[in-house]
């Protein structure tokens, strides 16, 4: 059906960055909503920011400045630029899209990339 896979993540120390990336592949007509997602040991998940198909952004307080959505919809990929990390901002990422297939409209979830802040 649909498949998304996450990359990018990694170690990095206070400050750095990382880009992240996701792919969408398979069966897909359309993509909506495209959202970053993100999960702390112990924690809920927690929305991190999100694109519409038009290309309008929204983030989270605790992101806001450091971080940036972006999206290729020619390419099916949504990105994340992630800017003057914090050691709080460790958490298994996700994406997620809202998608239109032959088997209507759902929401998938990709796997998840492990973003490790720490010196």
């Amino acid at each position: 059906q649909v498949q998304l896979v996450e990359s990018g993540g990694g170690l990095v120390q206070p400050g750095g960055s990382l880009r992240l990336s996701c792919v969408a592949s398979g069966s897909i007509f359309s993509i909506y909503d495209m959202n970053w997602y993100r999960q702390a040991p112990g924690k809920e998940r927690e929305v991190v920011a999100t694109i519409n198909s038009a290309g309008t952004t929204s983030y989270a307080d605790f992101v806001k400045g450091r971080f940036t959505i972006s999206r290729d919809n020619a390419k099916n990929t949504v990105y994340l630029q992630m800017n003057s990390l914090k050691p709080e901002d460790t958490a298994v990422y996700y994406c997620k899209a809202g998608i239109k297939n032959r088997f209507g409209d759902r929401n998938y979830w990709g796997q998840g990339t492990q973003v490790t802040v720490s010196s």
